[in-house]
């Protein structure tokens, strides 16, 4: 259960957030950016207790995600962070470490690019930088394949958005603006990557979206990535990998350099 939770109006939302741990811990604040279609409690409920233990983390909802209602405006990498750093403005955070999973990914690579004052440690999970970084059965979703959310996932999904969601009814047109955000070009290059200065680890799955040469690549090009291969892990599985995940995630955000 988080310490508190509150919606900010940011970017003409009224944007979902909760705070876990407690303001003045010693260590970092920490910024939670969920993956797509799915909510803070879906991608970081395994991770969640460790994390907030002796540090404040705040998880926000990106627009039409769980509790955040959607708007008119598109789903793009830019437009998420541009919230994110509202609500960072809001909250008197200046300059937090943050770990994006998947879409949340995107969002907090954005962030780091764009912003790179306001990044402290950066963890991108299952992100790419270009479309070229997914399986093709990712690319052109064949559901047959164990890269791919299966059934339970997405009545996972389907559950916590009808759950708390403010047009619940809308799931499935918010499913398809979500599927069409996922396949659209990303506006990266590789030269953008080298010009990466926040401290940054890279974390995918042996069986994720990403393929691990385009994991591999950016750890290339990102100066002093450090790069994890979990075994025998899918996409949506990653976060809940506690045993293999969190000693990588603690060990790495608990740095002081």
């Amino acid at each position: 259960m988080p310490t508190s939770s509150d919606y900010a109006k940011v970017n003409g939302l009224e944007m979902y957030y909760e705070v876990h741990g407690f303001e003045g811990d010693s260590r970092r604040p920490l910024v939670l950016l969920h993956g797509g279609v799915l909510t803070v409690g879906l991608t970081f409920a395994a991770v969640l207790p460790t994390l907030a233990a002796g540090r404040r983390v705040v998880a926000p909802e990106l627009q039409g995600h769980g509790h955040t209602a959607d708007t008119d405006r598109a789903l793009t990498p830019a437009n998420l962070a541009s919230d994110v750093v509202a609500l960072l403005d809001e909250l008197g955070i200046e300059r937090p470490d943050v770990l994006g999973f998947s879409l949340g990914g995107l969002v907090a690579l954005q962030l780091a690019l764009a912003h790179p004052e306001r990044v402290g440690r950066l963890v991108l999970a299952s992100t790419q930088y270009s479309q070229e970084g997914y399986y093709e059965e990712v690319r052109t979703p064949d559901y047959t394949s164990p890269r791919l959310p299966g059934r339970e996932d997405f009545q996972e999904m389907t559950d916590a958005y009808t759950a708390v969601a403010p047009h619940p009814e809308h799931f499935q047109d918010f499913l398809a603006k979500c599927a069409t955000a996922a396949h659209a070009p990303l506006p990266w290059t590789a030269d953008d990557l080298r010009g990466l200065r926040a401290p940054t680890l890279l974390v995918i799955g042996d069986t994720d979206f990403v393929r691990i040469e385009h994991a591999a690549e950016m750890h290339r090009l990102i100066p002093g990535a450090e790069l994890a291969v979990l075994p025998a892990t899918t996409h949506m599985a990653l976060m809940r990998r506690t045993s293999l995940l969190l000693p990588l995630l603690t060990e790495f955000l608990d740095r002081t350099n």
